[in-house]
């Protein structure tokens, strides 16, 4: 019966001759593959990547600006597309204003409705002292200006849903293909009475009503901690409110 022999191994991995002629002789096993080539691969790629998509999200003027550190044709190819996304988004642009809803027609309006576009609707207060409502509609305003291709509607909360609790409003339901796919009661997720465009935006690109890279949707800036804009809140409208009588 063969004796077994020891063969003193210092490290196994090591780069050494005397490991080569003990993997030769399979006393000890080949090293693994060196993850080493694989990730470099990987970093290259997507440098390359990066680089390629570096004019992405940018808009037309951000674009013009840029005309003496690239190259025209690369320059050209990007505008042509955001003048494709803005043709598309104009062609899409049908809404544009706030649809007042009534009970009736609801399902018309909202339900079948989003069957073609996304639609935002807005349980409204029906107190003159809900500031947060106050605020929504104000907002709600501008943002089916700046985004025709989504149909914003708005409907007294207890006129829509007979005993609807006043401290549930305002409420935010969003619609597409005849389902709710999101709601929000009162704005206490999106930022209360300091709620802003910049919150709505978010709101937007979060229920995949608009791209992130949409040209309409104001990035954020390096002095902001979040959130896709620069315009202001609207501070103005966040008055003090006492609700002691919705609790």
């Amino acid at each position: 019966m063969d004796q077994r022999v020891h063969v003193p191994v210092d490290d196994p991995n090591a780069d050494t001759e005397w490991n080569d002629i003990l993997r030769k002789h399979g006393v000890i096993p080949e090293k693994p593959p060196s993850p080493t080539p694989i990730i470099e691969e990987a970093l290259q790629e997507a440098i390359k990547r990066a680089h390629e998509n570096r004019l992405e999200g940018k808009d037309l003027d951000e674009l013009d600006k840029l005309e003496d550190e690239e190259d025209e044709a690369f320059l050209e190819k990007y505008r042509h597309q955001r003048l494709a996304e803005l043709s598309i988004i104009t062609n899409a642009s049908v809404y544009n204003q706030v649809y007042p809803l009534q009970k009736p027609d609801y399902s018309r309006d909202v339900t079948e409705a989003s069957h073609k576009a996304f639609v935002f609707v807005h349980l409204t207060s029906s107190l003159g002292t809900n500031i947060e409502s106050q605020i929504l509609t104000h907002l709600w305003r501008e943002m089916a200006t700046k985004f025709g291709d989504v149909k914003f509607c708005e409907i007294r909360a207890d006129l829509c849903i007979e005993g609807y609790p006043e401290r549930n409003t305002p409420t935010i339901l969003v619609y597409k293909d005849g389902d709710i796919k999101k709601q929000m009661v009162t704005l206490r997720e999106l930022g209360g009475q300091a709620t802003s465009i910049n919150d709505l935006q978010k709101l937007l690109v979060g229920a995949g009503a608009v791209k992130g890279n949409d040209p309409r949707v104001v990035r954020r800036t390096d002095s902001e901690d979040g959130g896709y804009g620069t315009e202001p809140r609207q501070g103005s409208l966040a008055a003090k409110d006492d609700d002691d009588d919705w609790d």
